[in-house]
C-alpha cells in the first residue's frame, strides 16, 4: 500500500526557522511559494502559523488584569466576534478565545481539574485542530531522508537572493545604458564636426513584415542530400535501475555537516592561536549571566542633619523667648501676655503617622470574576416566552463604551514629594470637587475641573493669631484654627498686578533711506550694477549685498591675476631660485663707478652690466614677495636649537632680517614695473633676435636628445663646493674640493635613496593592505593551478605508460596464443600416443591373465560351456564369461591435454 502524506500536524523547530527565513525573503503575500519549501505544510497552514505564533507582533506574555477586564467587556458587547475583539485587546483571536474559556472555567471553579478529567484534552488517536497556536517541538536527532532533503532544498533556494530574472533585467539595463551613452557620444561628435545629427528626426518605422514580398516562416531546405544518420535509433538500452539520492547528490547531508563542523573547529582553534584575548573575551561574554544584580540606589534624604539642628534650635529659641517674656511681665500681666504668646509645642504635631497607608489597598470585589459570572448567567438564560424575572447580575453592567470603567482606587501617597508631608486621604477625590472630606496635608493632585488641589504651604499649625487668610471653604482643624489656602488670594493679586500694567502701544516707524545716499555708499560697484541694468532695459535698483560681495571678490581675483602676470617667468613657472643673491657678478658697484671707468667699458659690456643689475633687482623683488623654498629651509635650519627643536621666534627673526635686507637694497635700486605693451614688444624683439642668431650661427632645430646631451656635458663641468656654498667650474678646483663635492653629492644621493626607500615602504604597506587578499587568493590559485598541472603531467605520464603497455600486450597476445596452441597440439598428440600405449598394455595384460588362468585350470580347455542361448562356447569364451560374471571391468585412462 503506498504511503499517503497528509499535510498538517505538529510544527517542528526546523519548519519554524524555514518559515521565518522564507517570510523574510518572499514577504507575507506569497504563501504558496513559501509552502513549497515545507513539504508537510499547506499555504493556509503557513499563513496561520505566522499570524498566530511566529509574527513578532504576537504578544505571548501573561494576561494582565486590564486585558482580562477589557476582554470580558468586549465579549459581552460583541459575542463570538473574536476577529474584531483581538486587535482591540492586543492579542490574537485564538488567544482571546482560549483566555475567555479559561476565565469562564475559573468562574465555575473548574480550573482545578486534572489532565484526565479535562474534557478538552486530546485522546490517543485524535488530531490537534489548532497546531499553529502551540509551541514547536524539538527536532529529532536522526531525521529521515524527507526532512534532510527539505532542509537542503530550502537552504539552496533561500540562499539564492538574486534569481535569473533579476540578473537578466540588470544585464539588459546595463546594455540599454551603454547603447544610450554610445548614441549620445555619436551625436555629440557629429555636432562638433558640424555635420548635425538628424537621428532624432527620422520617422520611426515599425519592424513589420511585408507579406506581399516575403513568405512568413519560410525555411529554405539545405542543398544536397539530407543526412539521416541522426535519425537512427540509439542502440543503448535504457537503464531502469532505481536512482538513489546519493547518485544525484555528490555529497550527502551528513558529510556536508561533518565538513562544516570540522571547519568550525579549525576556525575556533585558529582564533585561539592568533587572537587569544579576543577568543577568551568572547567566551567570557557567553559565560556571563544574562541579568546582573543592580545596585541598591536609595533616594537622597529630604532633610539634612544641619536642617534638623536648625529646626531644633528655632524651637528652643521660641520657648526661651516665651518663658523670658512671661517672667519679665510678672504674674499680673501674664494673663494678658499669654494670648499673644501661644504654646505651640502643646498644640500637637502632624497627623497620625502610624495611619499612613504604605500601599494601594486592593479591591474587595474581583471585577474579572464578577464579569465572568455575569456572562455565565446570561448564557444560561431560558427562553423569554416562559416569562418570569430577569437574570440577576452581580454589580452594575456598563455598556457605555469599548473599555470598561475602572473603579476609584485610593492613590498611594508619595512621601518623597517636597510639598507633601502626611495625609490620610486626598484633598479632593476624583469624583468631584466636594465629594471627599478635605484633610490636613492631603496628597496634592488635580481636581475634576483642572485646578490644583492640596494644602497650603503657609504654616497652618503655627497660626494661633490668624495672620494668614482664612480657608475659603471654612475648613477648621481639630484645635479650632483656620487652615487658609492662598490659592484664590494669589490669583486675585495676580489679576490686580496685571491690571495695573499700561496699555500696549502698537506704533511702528518706517525709515526709507535716500536712493542717492544708498548709491553713494556702495560706490562704483552700485554704479556698474545700475549701468548694467539700464543697458539691459530694466529699471534701476539698489544693489544687493551679495552682488556687491561677488563683484568685489571678482575684482580682487582680477587684481591678483594681473599682479601674478607681472611676476617673472621664474616665479610663475616655479623654477628654483637662490636664497642668497651673489652681488659679485657685477664688475663694480654702480654708485662708486667713475666716468673714466664707465667710458672704458664697451657698449656690449655696459649692456651686460645693465642686464646683471636688472636681474639682481628682480631677484630681490621676487624673494621679497615670494620667498623661495630654499630660503624657508635655511630659516628652519638657522632656527633649529641644539636639541633639534625649531624655534618659531628665531625663525621669524631670521625671516625679518632677510626681508629687511631685500627692502634696503630695493630702496637704493627700486624695481620698475614694466607695462604689458612694452613686455610684448621686448618679447617680440627677443624672438626676432633669436631667429637672426639661429640663421647667422647655422643652428637648426635642436632635438630633445641633443639638448640633453649638451646639458649633461655642461653640468659635468660644474661642481658645488660645500665649504664655499657656491658652484664653480670643475677644472678650476683642487683635488680636495673635488673630493668634498663628490662626498656631498654621495650624501645627498644616500639621503634621497633613504627617503625613497621610506616612501616605497609606505606604499608597499598600503598596497599590502589593499592587495593582501588578492595576493593570498592569487597564491591559492597558483597553488591549485600547479597542483592541477602536476596532476595533468602525472595523468599524461600514466596515459603514455598504459598506451605503450597496451601496444606491447597486443603484440604479445598473438605470440602467446601461438605458443599455447602449439602446446595444446603437442599435448593432444602425446595423449593419443599414451592412449594407444595404454590399450596395448591392457590387451597384453588380458592375454597374460588368460594364459595364467588356463594354466591353472587345464580342464577348462576341452570343456564346452553352454551360454544363455543354449550354445556352447569354447574355453576363451568361457574365460570371458567368467570375467563378466565377476563384474570386473577395466576402463582406459583418459589424459587431459
Amino acid at each position: 500500500m503506498p504511503r499517503i502524506n497528509i499535510k498538517g500536524g505538529v510544527w517542528r523547530n526546523t519548519e519554524d526557522e524555514i518559515l521565518k527565513a522564507a517570510v523574510m525573503k518572499y514577504g507575507k503575500n506569497q504563501w504558496a511559494r513559501i509552502a513549497s519549501l515545507l513539504h508537510r505544510k499547506a499555504a493556509k497552514q503557513c499563513k496561520a502559523r505566522w499570524y498566530e505564533w511566529l509574527d513578532p507582533s504576537v504578544k505571548k506574555t501573561e494576561w494582565s488584569r486590564e486585558e482580562d477586564e477589557k476582554l470580558l467587556h468586549l465579549a459581552k458587547l460583541m459575542p463570538t466576534q473574536w476577529r474584531t475583539i483581538a486587535p482591540i485587546v492586543g492579542r490574537t483571536a485564538n488567544q482571546c478565545l482560549e483566555r475567555y474559556e479559561y476565565l469562564l472555567d475559573k468562574a465555575q471553579n473548574r480550573e482545578g481539574l486534572s489532565a484526565e478529567e479535562d474534557p478538552k484534552r486530546l485522546r490517543p488517536g485524535e488530531i490537534d485542530p489548532n497546531p499553529e497556536t502551540k509551541p514547536a517541538r524539538p527536532d529529532p536527532v536522526d531525521m529521515d531522508e524527507d526532512e534532510l532533503e527539505m532542509l537542503s532544498e530550502a537552504r539552496a533556494r533561500l540562499a539564492n537572493t538574486q534569481g535569473k530574472k533579476a540578473k537578466r533585467k540588470a544585464r539588459e539595463r546595463q546594455l540599454e545604458i551603454a547603447r544610450r551613452m554610445a548614441m549620445m557620444q555619436k551625436r555629440r561628435e557629429l555636432r562638433a564636426a558640424g555635420l548635425g545629427s538628424y537621428l532624432g528626426l527620422m520617422p520611426k518605422t515599425k519592424p513589420c513584415m511585408d507579406y506581399n514580398l516575403e513568405i512568413p516562416f519560410e525555411k529554405q531546405p539545405p542543398k544536397g542530400f539530407y543526412d539521416t544518420s541522426k535519425e537512427k535509433p540509439d542502440p543503448k538500452l535504457m537503464d531502469f535501475q532505481r536512482l538513489r539520492l546519493s547518485d544525484v547528490e555528490k555529497e550527502s547531508y551528513m558529510e556536508r555537516e561533518k565538513r562544516e563542523r570540522k571547519k568550525d573547529a579549525e576556525r575556533q582553534t585558529k582564533r585561539l592561536q592568533e587572537d587569544l584575548p579576543g577568543a577568551l573575551l568572547h567566551r567570557g561574554v557567553l559565560d556571563e549571566p544574562a541579568v546582573k544584580r543592580s545596585k541598591l540606589v536609595l533616594p537622597a534624604p529630604q532633610i539634612s542633619d544641619l536642617e534638623l539642628e536648625n529646626l531644633v534650635k528655632v524651637g528652643q529659641a521660641g520657648e526661651n523667648a516665651v518663658r523670658m517674656a512671661i517672667e519679665d511681665a510678672g504674674v499680673d500681666s501674664g494673663s494678658a501676655t499669654h494670648p499673644l504668646l501661644p504654646d505651640y509645642p502643646s498644640a500637637g504635631g502632624f497627623a497620625t503617622p502610624a495611619l499612613i497607608p504604605q500601599r494601594t489597598p486592593a479591591n474587595l470585589v474581583d471585577s474579572v470574576t464578577r464579569e465572568a459570572q455575569n456572562i455565565l448567567a446570561l448564557q444560561q438564560v431560558q427562553t423569554p416566552l416562559k416569562g418570569g424575572e430577569n437574570t440577576q447580575l452581580y454589580g452594575e453592567s456598563d455598556f457605555s463604551g469599548v473599555t470598561p470603567t475602572t473603579p476609584s482606587v485610593m492613590v498611594t501617597p508619595n512621601t518623597l514629594l517636597p510639598n507633601q508631608i502626611v495625609g490620610l486621604t486626598p484633598f479632593r477625590t476624583p469624583g468631584g470637587p466636594n465629594d471627599g472630606t478635605p484633610m490636613l496635608n492631603g496628597t496634592p493632585g488635580l481636581m475634576a475641573d483642572g485646578k490644583r488641589s492640596g494644602c497650603t504651604q503657609a504654616t497652618p499649625l503655627r497660626d494661633r493669631l490668624n495672620i494668614n487668610a482664612g480657608d475659603p471653604d471654612g475648613i477648621v482643624n481639630g484645635d479650632g484654627f483656620h487652615l487658609g489656602a492662598k490659592v484664590n488670594g494669589g490669583k486675585l493679586g495676580l489679576r490686580q498686578s496685571l491690571a495695573s500694567l499700561p496699555a500696549p502701544r502698537n506704533n511702528y516707524e518706517i525709515f526709507v533711506p535716500d536712493e542717492s545716499e544708498a548709491n553713494g555708499n556702495s560706490g562704483d560697484l552700485d554704479d556698474s550694477i545700475t549701468a548694467e541694468e539700464d543697458a539691459s532695459g530694466t529699471a534701476a535698483r539698489i544693489a544687493d549685498q551679495s552682488d556687491l560681495d561677488r563683484l568685489r571678490e571678482k575684482e580682487r581675483e582680477a587684481e591678483a591675476e594681473a599682479a601674478w602676470a607681472k611676476r617673472s617667468q621664474v616665479v610663475r613657472r616655479g623654477l628654483p631660485r637662490p636664497s642668497d643673491i651673489n652681488h659679485s657678478i657685477l664688475r663694480s658697484v654702480p654708485p662708486t663707478q667713475t666716468p673714466q671707468q664707465e667710458s672704458a667699458m664697451t657698449d656690449l659690456q655696459r649692456a651686460e652690466e645693465m642686464i646683471k643689475q636688472e636681474m639682481i633687482t628682480m631677484m630681490h623683488y621676487d624673494n621679497l614677495l615670494n620667498p623661495p623654498p630654499s630660503q624657508l629651509a635655511e630659516a628652519s635650519k638657522q632656527a633649529t636649537t641644539a636639541s633639534g627643536i625649531i624655534s618659531n621666534a628665531q625663525q621669524k627673526r631670521y625671516m625679518q632680517q632677510v626681508k629687511s635686507a631685500h627692502e634696503t637694497y630695493l630702496r637704493g635700486t627700486p624695481f620698475e614695473e614694466i607695462d604689458e605693451p612694452k613686455l610684448k614688444e621686448a618679447e617680440k624683439l627677443l624672438v626676432e633676435e633669436m631667429a637672426v642668431v639661429r640663421t647667422g650661427m647655422n643652428h637648426g632645430e635642436l632635438s630633445t636628445e641633443a639638448y640633453a646631451k649638451v646639458w649633461n656635458e655642461c653640468l659635468s663641468q660644474v661642481l658645488y663646493l660645500p665649504a664655499h656654498r657656491r658652484y664653480t667650474r670643475a677644472n678650476l678646483v683642487s683635488k680636495r674640493d673635488r673630493i668634498e663635492s663628490h662626498e656631498k653629492r654621495l650624501d645627498q644621493l644616500r639621503q634621497l635613496m633613504a627617503d625613497e626607500a621610506k616612501r616605497a615602504a609606505k606604499l608597499e604597506k598600503k598596497l599590502r593592505i589593499l592587495l593582501g587578499g588578492y595576493q593570498s587568493r592569487a597564491q591559492t590559485l597558483m597553488k591549485a593551478i600547479q597542483e592541477s598541472v602536476d596532476q595533468i603531467e602525472q595523468s599524461q605520464m600514466e596515459l603514455t605508460t598504459y598506451e605503450r603497455l597496451h601496444e606491447q600486450e597486443t603484440g604479445a597476445i598473438v605470440r602467446r596464443s601461438e605458443v599455447l596452441e602449439a602446446d595444446v597440439e603437442r599435448q593432444q598428440r602425446r595423449g593419443v600416443e599414451l592412449q594407444r600405449e595404454y590399450a596395448r598394455l591392457v590387451r597384453l595384460q588380458e592375454e597374460r591373465e588368460a594364459d595364467l588362468f588356463l594354466a591353472q585350470n587345464p580342464d577348462l580347455v576341452t570343456t564346452a560351456t553352454p551360454d544363455t542361448n543354449g550354445q556352447t562356447n569354447g574355453p576363451l569364451e568361457a574365460l570371458c564369461n567368467s570375467v563378466s560374471a565377476d563384474e570386473t571391468v577395466i576402463t582406459p585412462i583418459e589424459l587431459s591435454p
